[in-house]
């Protein structure tokens, strides 16, 4: 899932006069430094369902795990286009992003091992390679998905600014 990098848009209505827009390199600190997003998905019925769950940036996407029968998975099966936001709660600092993409399933057991030992890089999370996704050791199983960025949203807060990025087709 490798890609060159996007192209800003800096937003000038949105944006502090003579703000520039920010650089892919600071969007991708934020997408690889944090370790918590909030993942928005649909219900069946059309209402928004929205938690907190762990990401790692790698090789161009965010990838998640959840278990099979969480809300989440039913969504994303139903639905897989999705959003996954992360930053600061400060108002006057920082770098949100938003990150809009479909989620696809990972069940290849190399690339699902390569993020296993991400998980436990940077989240000191144990996971085992399982026929279908990651086992915990505590006998749960887990769907992993990649979302591959077809928008981020920036919004930097000091100066105040609004970035999108595209990517190239």
């Amino acid at each position: 899932m490798s890609r060159t990098d996007p192209t800003p848009e800096l937003n000038a209505d949105f944006s502090e006069p003579g703000a520039d827009a920010p650089p892919w390199s600071a969007v991708l600190e934020v997408l690889v430094g944090s370790e918590i997003f909030w993942l928005s998905t649909t219900r069946g019925d059309g209402r928004p369902h929205v938690t907190p769950i762990p990401a790692v940036w790698d090789e161009g996407a965010l990838h998640i795990c959840t278990g099979a029968h969480e809300q989440k998975a039913a969504n994303l099966a139903r639905e897989p286009r999705c959003v996954l936001t992360t930053g600061s709660s400060d108002l006057r600092g920082g770098l949100d992003v938003v990150v809009e993409g479909t989620a696809v399933r990972v069940t290849d057991p190399d690339r699902l091992g390569t993020l296993a030992a991400r998980w436990k890089a940077e989240l000191d999370w144990d996971f085992t390679v399982g026929e279908h996704g990651f086992h915990d050791g505590a006998g749960r199983d887990g769907l992993v998905y990649a979302v591959a960025p077809s928008k981020v949203l920036a919004f930097g807060k000091g100066p105040y600014t609004q970035t999108r990025f595209r990517f190239p087709a």
